[in-house]
């Protein structure tokens, strides 16, 4: 397996699980993934979100992806962990916002708007999960990016 594996299977199963810690409590909500490419997995939250003090905080998150294939049993799982880093490109923020136009109905539909944070995962270890190597998840080759 590879990174671009990786990618590509994260961008063909965008709902994501992201795991953060707030203190000694770990938290999780599902998220819709922006885009992944060579440069990271893309995502973005409201600055008065729970989530962004969070990672403000501690930038360690680890993603789950899933699909759940076609029978019981046959789901695969990427698993992604890495710290966060916060972009202020207004460029990039212009993009999310024509992508994304629900952003100009919550009233965050502007680049400059300091309520709207993008961020990304640019750098860690990714690994696929089915039940095949279930009881072997030690042994799980891991991907470096």
């Amino acid at each position: 397996m590879t990174i671009q594996d990786c990618i590509t299977f994260a961008n063909q199963n965008p709902v994501t699980s992201v795991a953060t810690v707030e203190g000694d409590q770990p938290r999780v909500r599902k998220f819709l993934m922006w885009f992944a490419d060579e440069t990271g997995f893309y995502f973005h939250t409201g600055t008065p979100k729970a989530i962004y003090q969070q990672l403000r905080r501690n930038p360690k998150v680890e993603l789950c992806f899933y699909n759940p294939g076609n029978a019981p049993g046959a789901g695969t799982m990427l698993r992604v962990t890495g710290a966060v880093e916060f972009l202020e490109d207004l460029a990039l923020k212009a993009r999310l916002i024509e992508e994304r136009p629900f952003l100009k109905a919550i009233g965050t539909g502007r680049p400059d708007n300091p309520l709207l944070a993008v961020f990304r995962v640019p750098h860690g270890e990714a690994w696929f999960w089915t039940m095949e190597n279930n009881l072997r998840e030690a042994e799980i080759e891991r991907i470096r990016f």
